[in-house]
């Protein structure tokens, strides 16, 4: 897939566990794993606000595009 979710290494940057980050996010953690492990077919524009504001980063921090 060429969109490529980086969630892992900002999770790891900022030394925070999955369950933490859904938690402050929202979201549970089955639905975090899907989406950190690039299953998610779509992302609601206010759960990467959301994951964004939780990491304190910015989208592109988070997705990625590459060449197939």
């Amino acid at each position: 897939m060429p969109i490529v979710v980086d969630i892992d290494v900002m999770l790891a940057r900022r030394k925070m566990s999955v369950s933490a980050l859904a938690e402050r996010v929202g979201i549970t953690p089955a639905n975090l794993a899907v989406l950190k492990n690039g299953r998610a077919k779509a992302v609601r524009f206010t759960t990467l606000e959301a994951l964004c504001e939780a990491l304190e980063c910015q989208p592109a921090d988070l997705l990625r595009w590459e060449r197939p």
